[in-house]
């Protein structure tokens, strides 16, 4: 993706693995649920209410991929790692549903998940189709196949097709447009796979521990680093799958309590280490955006999985934020309740502010060289502020879609204001 200017250009960076684009860098298992409650990392009681700690990461998740997303910083991929970190929470809640009967589960977790989807692959599709692509005629996705392969919009197995150029240069979206909107779909194949692989995973987990948690990254080792090459979108599936394979693990042990059987010397000691090895393989296989983490699978594998042990150490059990986190309380509720929305849709949004701040070029006093000199150089500043007001609108459209998927009533901004004031009476 290349990066927003004053010209029109779609905003954002992004590598390139899943479904052949520009692939998401930074992503909750953002397809999961909220948390209805928490455990510790230290002793993984479980206590009534939401963990808001956990809460307080998939926010900070959230955050940190818009923010990737639009600026393109390859540090933040190590800052923090936002898809090893989100996939270990969807583990771990995961795991704790698996008490109950897993068909029962994996269609709870289906369903959550399709609706959001659905909403937005019908707008991306009629976009495409109105712009000009012909799937029939597509050259990477032409003929029958290419028709089967639109199913996975509708479940995301696989690699959904879309046109690498549809539109004109000239129009309110630039043409590539479909690839920024397409590549956040990547996560869902990931995730549907992890749900669908939880009950054999947490019964293996459960049989040999450490074994299965450490399995992913000795694959990662093999189909990561090109000593086996799976060709095709079916190697970038796999390639996901064991990339965050044990991070999805870490959040059976957190919830298990096997972190916390652990002396907590030796497991940041072991995970310093190995987020050593990662930063150490990483600096020997740069690409094109440098210490991007997302363009090294091995290097990822292994930083994601140390920061993620070390942050389910440290687990605090927070049934409300303390008080120096308290005025983002209603943020970080809002944010855990339209998750999917967020992740879904914003890629897309910050295409969107693009058309809408170069209306700006065409008031009045812009003809003074100085206001457009300012305007060109504030202008990454001025979509990231106005992406988050388009994300407000969008949770306020189409938001609702994930509570009728989740069988509550639909609510329009849940941010848990109202739950609160009928708890203080």
């Amino acid at each position: 993706m290349t990066q927003g200017h004053p010209t029109g250009t779609s905003a954002g960076s992004e590598r390139t693995p899943a479904f052949g684009v520009p692939r998401q860098r930074s992503a909750q298992p953002l397809a999961e649920p909220p948390a209805a409650d928490g455990t510790t990392g230290a002793t993984a009681a479980k206590k009534p209410g939401r963990d808001r700690y956990l809460d307080l990461l998939r926010t900070i998740a959230l955050v940190r991929v818009v923010v990737y997303h639009l600026f393109g910083w390859a540090w933040l991929t190590v800052l923090f790692p936002s898809m090893g970190v989100m996939f270990a929470l969807a583990g771990s809640l995961m795991a704790r549903s698996l008490k109950r009967p897993a068909l029962g589960v994996i269609r709870g977790r289906i369903r959550r998940l399709l609706p959001p989807l659905w909403v937005f692959g019908a707008v991306v599709l009629t976009l495409m189709f109105a712009g000009g692509w012909n799937v029939l005629d597509d050259p990477d996705h032409g003929g029958a196949l290419g028709v089967v392969e639109l199913l996975n919009y509708i479940v995301p197995l696989g690699a959904p097709p879309f046109p690498w150029s549809v539109g004109s240069k000239s129009g309110v979206l630039e043409n590539t447009w479909a690839v920024q909107a397409a590549g956040v779909l990547w996560y869902l194949r990931a995730y549907l796979w992890f749900v669908l692989a939880s009950p054999l995973l947490l019964w293996a987990f459960r049989k040999a521990p450490w074994v299965t948690l450490f399995a992913p990254l000795a694959l990662t080792a093999v189909v990561g680093t090109g000593l086996v090459s799976i060709p095709g979108e079916t190697g970038n599936a796999v390639t996901d799958f064991v990339m965050y394979g044990s991070c999805w693990v870490l959040g059976f042990a957190h919830q298990d309590g096997l972190l916390a059987r652990v002396p907590r010397y030796l497991a940041v000691s072991c995970s310093a280490l190995v987020m050593a090895f990662g930063l150490w393989w990483a600096s020997g296989h740069l690409g094109p955006d440098g210490w991007d983490l997302n363009d090294i699978p091995m290097a990822q594998a292994a930083w994601s999985f140390g920061f993620v042990v070390i942050l389910l150490l440290y687990s605090p059990s927070w049934q409300e934020l303390p008080r120096g986190l308290a005025r983002w309380d209603r943020l970080v509720t809002l944010s855990n309740n339209r998750a999917v929305t967020i992740y879904l849709w914003h890629n897309l949004l910050i295409m969107a502010t693009v058309p809408i701040i170069d209306l700006a070029y065409g008031l009045p006093f812009m003809e003074n060289p100085s206001a457009t000199a300012a305007l060109d150089s504030t202008y990454m500043v001025w979509m990231l502020l106005l992406v988050w007001p388009l994300i407000g609108v969008m949770i306020l459209a189409t938001g609702w879609i994930e509570d009728i998927a989740a069988k509550r009533k639909p609510r329009l901004w849940p941010d848990g204001r109202k739950s609160k004031a009928r708890r203080a009476k």
